[in-house]
This record gives C-alpha cells, sequence and structure tokens, in this order.
C-alpha cells in the first residue's frame, strides 16, 4: 500500500498539471532538484550521527511491506511452553532456543526463563529491552521527520536563489523564465517531498515500530507467566489481551 500511496500522489499532481494544459517539462529542474533534495540530506546528516542515518535508511526498505508479526502463532507458542514449564520444569524449554522461528527477544527471554530468573529481575529486564527497542526505532521515525521538516524551508531557499538569478537577468526574458522557473518548482519539490514522502514514511515506521512493541508486550506477558508459574487458564486469559482468540 505504501508504494501504491505514492504513486497516486505523484499521478495526480502529473494529471492535474496536464490537465490545465501546463508543461510536463515544467516539472522537472535540475538545479532546484539538487537544492531540495541534497540541502534536506545535508542538514538531517548535521544533526543526526551517521550511524543513525545508515539505520533509518535501512529501515526505510520496511516500509514497503506489510509488517508479519504472528501474534497468534506466538501466543500459541507461549501457552504451549507454560504447560510444559509446569509439567516438567524451565530446562525443558533449552531445547526451543535454537528454533529458527524465533526473534531475538522472544530467544533472549526465554533463556532468562531457563536460566531461572526471579520474575521481578525478568519483568525488569524484559522492560529495559522493550524501552531501548522503542528509543532505536523512534530515532529512525525522528530522522526522516527532521528531513520533513527541513524540506520545505530549502524548498524556500532555492526559490529566494531563482529569484536572485531572475533579478539579475532582467534584461534576458529567457534567463528571466528560467530563474522563476527554478523558483517555484523548488517550492513545489520541498514541500511535496516532506509531505508526500518524508513524513508520511516517519509516521509509517512509528506504525510498524509500534507494532512490533506489542507483538514483544505479548511475549513479555507470556514469559513472566511462565516464570511465575501461572495456571494455563491464567496465561490465555493474559495473552488474550494482546490478540484475538487462539
Amino acid at each position: 500500500m505504501a508504494v501504491t500511496g505514492l504513486l497516486l500522489a505523484l499521478v495526480s499532481i502529473v494529471v492535474a498539471q496536464w490537465w490545465h494544459g501546463g508543461s510536463l517539462s515544467v516539472l522537472a529542474d535540475g538545479p532546484a532538484l539538487l537544492i531540495v533534495f541534497g540541502g534536506t540530506l545535508g542538514a538531517a546528516l548535521i544533526q543526526t550521527p551517521w550511524r543513525q542515518c545508515k539505520v533509518a535508511f535501512q529501515a526505510l526498505l520496511s516500509i514497503w511491506k506489510r509488517p508479519n508479526w504472528p501474534f497468534n502463532e506466538q501466543a500459541s507458542r507461549l501457552l504451549h511452553w507454560s504447560h510444559q514449564a509446569r509439567q516438567e520444569g524451565f530446562l525443558v524449554l533449552e531445547s526451543r532456543l535454537e528454533h529458527h522461528s524465533l526473534d531475538d527477544f522472544t530467544r533472549q527471554g526465554l533463556q532468562w526463563v531457563v536460566d531461572g530468573t526471579e520474575p521481578l529481575a525478568l519483568e525488569q529486564l524484559l522492560d529495559n529491552q522493550l524501552d531501548a527497542l522503542e528509543e532505536e526505532k523512534e530515532l529512525e521515525a525522528r530522522f526522516f521527520e527532521a528531513m520533513g521538516g527541513y524540506s520545505p524551508t530549502i524548498g524556500i531557499i532555492g526559490a529566494v536563489l531563482g529569484l536572485i538569478q531572475a533579478m539579475s537577468n532582467l534584461d534576458d526574458p529567457a534567463q528571466l523564465g528560467a530563474g522563476i522557473a527554478v523558483a517555484f518548482v523548488a517550492t513545489l519539490y520541498g514541500v511535496g517531498l516532506a509531505n508526500l514522502f518524508l513524513l508520511p514514511v516517519a509516521n509509517r515506521l512509528r506504525a510498524n515500530y509500534r507494532l512490533q512493541l506489542r507483538y514483544h508486550e505479548l511475549t513479555a506477558v507470556g514469559l513472566l507467566a511462565i516464570a511465575r508459574g501461572d495456571s494455563s487458564l491464567m496465561v490465555s486469559r493474559q495473552l488474550g489481551q494482546y490478540q484475538g482468540p487462539f
């Protein structure tokens, strides 16, 4: 859906320009593109460490596919582990640590359970893991949000540069027109980049990581229930708060 939304927005602008009889070539301006994209990226790089920028751009790939966090499957797995632990003890779960389908959060939490970590200490460890994950993911979203804030302003800078060029060529109508075109197109690029791509990307990343956090919260609740030795019925009720029947 992310690709569809972006294409719909771009096609709407192009069709509207064509519908009013405007030239589509006017929308393609190299200098304006360089000013807005280069300036926006440069401003974001100034405020953000390179490692964080790299992680943010890697996260950008995730918005083009739907997140797949198997809530029902995880809840069933935790319920099964709870039953096994009550019947045979925590050590029986050690063999589950190598299961290929486990994510890092689940594997680490299960390791703490197998090691016999006290429930209160386990809860603190899991909460710390969730807090660290939320902070890391929020930084990714803020990077694109920051770019969305800079982009319109950089577009205005491009507009000013275009008008300066226009004013310096008042005696040459061809150059005058080119300068004015850069001015308006740079503004369009700045506002469009922010509102059609950068800010939606930031919000999409937030939606994705909130779903991930909810999945890990489900896991944490299940692991804590196992560590406490809660009954299967109690575990089922607790897990049911995070997703539908399983």
